[in-house]
């Protein structure tokens, strides 16, 4: 795997705010500049409001994750981490800005990539036994989906490999990529990520994996995660009709379902919705994610667990952060739907890169319950749909 010296050679890009290059010339003074001036200024360089970052820190510092040292405080030790990752900056441009050698900021990133991966645990918290409020508060999913606890999806992230190794991690489309799965929640945060997989690894293939490996992907009793048409409709997952239309805008918005199928699909699909949201945050935020960065792999796996877990971070200590804000006021530039993210959560230092899980098989039983739960579902929305709206 690459040297630590290409590893300072890591992001590609050179996005700098123009407050860094102002102040290029005295670069250990930026940190205290930024902290100490408007919080606009820390959210656009650090990526989250000062209290955010100064509370990241002293849980870090707490938890004997990350000390001062002689020539870096913590802060800037955090600070120059979440300026490559939200900033998609090559360490060498970092080196140059800061005023410090490419192996100081590349031990620090990684000190402060592990600290992050150390309370990631803390950060990803498995769904709660009630309703979630975006479902009871809207008549189209309540009661419905009353037992609905999240979605599951995947996106596809870039990554950098060695050329005797890019066979595995090269996707469908001709790309070197990770195949990541995620749940989310409908509060746009994760409740698991499984990252890792090559691009070529289909999409069931991950998602078996994710439950059935040892930290695998847990569903409460009596509920279930929705699911798209690429996973199997089994108990604690519910995918749409694969016979019937699964459209995305046109279908939503313009369509008038003409069976319990179809509106059962189409209700489904708003709800899955939430994952456009949730990926479109995590990848304004964290620009690093849109490349294909020149860390050792097992560095790039990391960073799509930690990225996710800060998400999840700043979502709890500031659920009105100005992207989760613009993401729920839905004043954002619409993307088609991505497949659902797998990440495990979290991977320890020994990152699983290819692994081969052994395949959970549910038998008929299983299947034909999961059938009937879905088919109930769609035939009591139905059977409300058409008294509300009769057939013409």
């Amino acid at each position: 795997m690459e040297s630590s010296e290409e590893e300072t050679d890591g992001v590609s890009g050179n996005h700098a705010p123009k407050e860094l290059i102002r102040l290029a010339s005295n670069g250990a003074k930026f940190i205290d500049e930024v902290l100490n001036g408007q919080n606009e200024c820390c959210l656009d360089n650090f990526r989250m409001d000062k209290h955010v970052f100064y509370k990241l820190c002293d849980i870090l510092q707490a938890k004997g994750l990350l000390r001062h040292t002689n020539r870096i405080k913590i802060e800037e030790q955090l600070g120059i981490f979440m300026f490559i990752i939200g900033h998609n900056l090559r360490t060498r441009a970092v080196q140059e800005l800061f005023r410090y050698s490419g192996e100081t900021i590349s031990r620090h990133f990684n000190n402060v990539l592990n600290a992050i991966m150390s309370i990631s645990l803390d950060l990803f918290q498995p769904p709660g036994s009630g309703v979630p409020s975006e479902i009871i508060e809207d008549p189209r999913f309540y009661p419905y989906f009353k037992d609905c606890v999240g979605v599951i999806d995947g996106i596809h992230v870039p990554v950098t490999v060695g050329v005797d190794e890019q066979g595995p991690f090269r996707n469908k489309n001709g790309l070197l990529s990770q195949n990541i799965l995620a749940a989310c929640s409908f509060d746009l945060k994760f409740h698991y990520v499984l990252a890792g997989w090559e691009g070529s690894a289909t999409d069931l293939l991950v998602f078996n994996s994710a439950i059935t490996r040892r930290n695998k992907l847990q569903v409460p009793e009596g509920k279930y995660y929705i699911v798209d048409s690429k996973y199997p409709n089994v108990p604690g997952f519910i995918a749409p009709y694969s016979s019937t239309p699964y459209y995305s805008k046109e279908f939503l918005s313009d369509y008038h379902p003409q069976d319990a199928s179809e509106l059962f699909n189409q209700r489904h699909s708003l709800l899955r919705h939430v994952t456009d949201r949730t990926f479109g945050i995590l990848k304004a935020r964290f620009p690093i994610l849109m490349s294909a960065p020149s860390y050792p792999l097992q560095t790039q796996v990391k960073l799509v667990v930690a990225a996710c877990a800060l998400h999840n971070y700043i979502r709890r200590e500031k659920p009105d952060d100005w992207l989760f804000k613009m993401y729920e006021e839905g004043s954002f530039p619409m993307e088609e739907p991505q497949p659902p993210l797998e990440m495990e959560v979290p991977p320890k230092m020994d990152v699983e890169t290819q692994t081969q899980p052994s395949v959970h098989t549910f038998d008929s039983e299983e299947i034909g319950l999961a059938s009937q739960l879905r088919d109930s579902i769609a035939t009591e929305m139905w059977n409300d749909f058409i008294h509300d709206f009769p057939p013409m």
